[in-house]
């Protein structure tokens, strides 16, 4: 035989039997449930919900006492020496803060249990009552953890709460679950004594600083009617008289961990040592190799349930935990000194936890910079990224073996660098990670992305994608602690029986199913439910498929669908996710109301992107928000959001109607300083919740044809204080409704 015709037919004969076995691997497995009728799965490794993986080991206390006698002389928790704080001016008067940070310093797993004990013990010789509550209200740090960890081995509820929780959500938080001590830092705190008079058992507040509190005494004399006392001290006073430890069980009450409040004030879901146990147990299984020589970048708010699980999971495995924040993770980043090293070049992380907009803005960085080089450099990384990606689709005839060593070198390698160039594994969680984004970070750094779905309520267990399938827009097979139930929505037409995939409302069962919300029944019984069996289920709201394999897929929310005037049903989700594509668009955020019948959205344009296109049309322009308000740039916006929103038409992701009444008009405004009503943040899900509490008469405005630019500026500058200059694009009925299937 002709060994040329050998060598073509060959490697396709492999990468069709290689294409075919993967597609054939069954990840979820149907299971018989009870409860209300459904289709369920199981992972496929395991025939019950996983509780423990390990013998003996029923709670997260005792899983961190294993670990520290396990990996006594391993460091764990790392933190970056701070050498000076440095104010720059920039040209137009304003200043900002840049940080001189050096190496990271550590404590090892014994140094921290030994530093855990005391601090549990100087809680009890503070005056703590043991049925009392502990707030942790701060950024995430290594003192975060320790005074978490500490509560536990006193069996101490611990309350945790956004540092950036506006005042009305954390008066309602402290004053629900009673809080009587707070654990904060000097930023915290100036917030709590703001609102010192509506707060009603508060009686001790530790400070976490490294200075004595006598060198802030201004400050803490504005908070005379409770014991100051700083974290050190508090520590000290433990190590002086040490307190028998009293271990908490599986089912009692570890965290009360509040939401960021997107309908309102936000509701505290009670996890249990059991619920939190199951789920760290279950991630163990899935990240592959993971143990004591990975390290992990903690910079994620530890508020939320996604970075208190994987940091839980590391702790577990004996890794170690660098921290470090958003603003100074690369060398770029906003308060990083020129010349400073961020904390993922230092710190060389092997496994990290993201959001999709942190990802998002790593693609477009990346690509914004290809762009600019133009020429061989662009023309390299277009070719190396195209043969990486036939290779990730499984075909022999992309990038493999030497050759992507090759393309690792010449091209790819700088883009790991910028998160120090030893990231592995990468998790995805908190929103919808685009398929786009998945499929360009994943080439990019070389590591797989596991993503992940799950609530606080199911202590972010649920799903989780494998390392080993390089499909994109799901969320992977059942966690091994979770049944992944789908039960019918007849009024929005999702029905288990529905071909070629079952669909139906996402419900999720298991041992990491939390016990329900803090002092509020009626929510509770709303959504959470315990079947004739015993297990316990919580009603997600999101409605998913699941594919052949076993994979969910989300693809609605039963909260997100709006009745428009005229009895069209418009997905909010959808709007938003097929308008996010256009290169145009950095944020979005669209509001419908059953009064109108078409949809308003606010776009954050891409900087770059605007800048960029003007330039290159000869358009001057003065500064950013002189160029939003140019008729050129709107139109040019308009057109982008009229492409993206036909194209998803066409390929049938998404139905929409033509515009009803196009408009789009520029707004510059400042951000605010002072929270939003209820205390409502701006987060994933929020945001409608904003438009419609915090700006009623804008959206009035906008949906106006007589608005223009003057008049909304005007109108949103009166409700604002001047922080951060933003430049919106305030898109009206450009997607219209999304129609059921």
């Amino acid at each position: 035989m002709n060994p040329y015709l050998v060598g073509v037919f060959v490697p396709i004969l492999f990468s069709l039997i290689f294409q075919k076995s993967k597609g054939k691997k069954k990840r979820g497995l149907p299971v018989d449930v009870g409860g209300e009728p459904g289709y369920a799965l199981r992972n496929y490794r395991f025939e019950t919900p996983v509780e423990s993986l390990w013998e003996g080991i029923t709670t997260i206390t005792e899983l961190f006492e294993q670990s520290c006698k396990q990996f006594p002389n391993k460091p764990l928790f790392g933190t970056r020496k701070h050498i000076s704080t440095e104010i720059e001016k920039s040209q137009d008067g304003r200043s900002f803060e840049k940080l001189h940070l050096g190496n990271y310093e550590w404590l090892s797993y014994a140094q921290t249990f030994s530093i855990v004990c005391n601090f549990a013990s100087g809680l009890i010789q503070l005056g703590h009552k043991k049925e009392e509550r502990v707030a942790l209200f701060a950024e995430t740090q290594a003192e975060w953890q320790i005074a978490l960890q500490a509560c536990f081995r006193q069996n101490i509820t611990v309350v945790t709460m956004y540092a950036s929780l506006g005042e009305g959500a954390l008066c309602h938080s402290l004053n629900e679950t009673e809080v009587t001590t707070v654990i904060c830092g000097h930023k915290e705190l100036k917030k709590l004594i703001d609102i010192s008079g509506q707060l009603d058992t508060v009686k001790h507040v530790i400070l976490i600083s490294e200075e004595s509190i006598s060198n802030d005494s201004s400050l803490f004399q504005k908070a005379s009617s409770w014991s100051v006392s700083s974290f050190v001290e508090v520590q000290k006073l433990g190590q002086k008289k040490p307190v028998e430890a009293n271990m908490p069980l599986p089912a009692d009450v570890a965290v009360i961990m509040y939401t960021s409040g997107s309908t309102g004030l936000p509701k505290g879901v009670m996890m249990s040592h059991g619920n939190v146990l199951s789920t760290v147990s279950a991630v163990m299984t899935i990240v592959p190799g993971l143990g004591s020589k990975d390290v992990y970048m903690a910079y994620l708010p530890l508020a939320h349930i996604l970075e208190l699980a994987a940091e839980s999971v590391l702790i577990a495995a004996g890794g170690s935990i660098g921290y470090g924040s958003p603003l100074t993770l690369t060398d770029t980043s906003n308060k990083i000194k020129k010349g400073t090293k961020g904390d993922a070049s230092v710190l060389g992380p092997t496994v990290m936890t993201a959001v999709p907009a942190i990802l998002d803005r790593v693609r477009d960085g990346v690509r914004k910079n290809v762009d600019a080089k133009g020429g061989l450099a662009k023309k390299l990384f277009d070719t190396g990224y195209s043969r990486r990606f036939a290779a990730i689709n499984g075909s022999w005839f992309g990038a493999w073996g030497l050759e992507k060593l090759l393309w690792d070198f010449l091209v790819f390698g700088k883009v790991r660098a910028v998160l120090g160039g030893h990231i592995r594994f990468l998790l995805s969680g908190g929103a919808p990670l685009s398929g786009d984004t998945q499929r360009f970070i994943n080439i990019c750094l070389g590591a797989p992305i596991g993503q992940g779905y799950g609530l606080t309520e199911t202590c972010a267990g649920g799903t989780f994608s494998e390392f080993d399938d390089p499909s994109v827009g799901r969320v992977g097979p059942p966690l091994p602690c979770s049944f992944v139930k789908l039960i019918d929505w007849k009024e929005g037409g999702y029905l288990t029986t529905d071909s070629p995939m079952p669909r139906g409302e996402v419900v999720i069962g298991g041992p990491n199913v939390t016990t329900g919300y803090f002092k509020n029944e009626e929510k509770t019984k709303e959504v959470y439910k315990v079947d004739e069996r015993g297990m316990r289920w919580f009603c997600t709201g999101d409605i998913g498929r699941f594919y052949p394999d076993g994979c969910l897929e989300i693809i609605d929310r039963k909260k997100d669908i709006v009745k428009l005037q005229h009895g069209e049903y418009v997905s909010l989700g959808k709007v938003e996710a097929a308008l996010s594509t256009s290169p145009y668009v950095d944020n979005i955020m669209v509001h419908a109301d059953p009064f109108h019948s078409y949809c308003v959205a606010l776009v954050t344009p891409v900087t770059h992107a605007l800048e960029s296109w003007a330039q290159k049309q000869g358009i001057v322009f003065d500064s950013f928000s002189d160029l939003c308000q140019k008729p050129e740039a709107v139109k040019e916006a308009h057109a982008s959001l009229v492409k993206v929103a036909s194209s998803s038409r066409s390929d049938g992701t998404s139905s929409f109607a033509g515009p009803l009444r196009p408009f789009v008009t520029c707004v510059s405004f400042s951000w605010m300083t002072r929270p939003l009503p209820s205390g409502l943040l701006f987060t994933l899900g929020s945001s409608d919740a904003i438009l419609r509490c915090a700006f009623p008469i804008h959206v009035q405005l906008l949906r106006s044809p007589a608005s223009n630019c003057r008049d909304l500026s005007n109108l949103l500058q009166s409700r604002t204080s001047s922080l951060v200059a933003c430049c919106l694009l305030a898109v009206a009925c450009l997607s219209a409704p999304v129609f059921f299937s």
